[in-house]
């Protein structure tokens, strides 16, 4: 699970803090992902174990509303 302090995404856009919904609605919340990382933050976590690994909600409110985030693998 990445932890570290990325914050926006694969294509450079900023990614939109956890505990906002705007201007994107989303789905996760740091009270419903609480071993997730989430929080008061705009980093990339990956909430929903997805394949693809860490991600973010779209800060810009344009599309794609979410998408990858270029992070280290180790």
């Amino acid at each position: 699970d990445y932890r570290g302090a990325v914050a926006e995404t694969a294509a450079g856009v900023k990614c939109q803090y956890w505990t906002s919904q705007e201007p994107t609605k989303h789905a996760y919340s740091p009270d419903d992902y609480p071993d997730a990382g989430l929080g008061d933050h705009n980093f990339c976590r990956n909430p929903d174990g997805d394949g693809g690994g860490a991600w973010c909600v779209n800060g810009e409110g344009t599309q794609p509303e979410w998408d990858y985030c270029d992070v280290p693998y180790c």
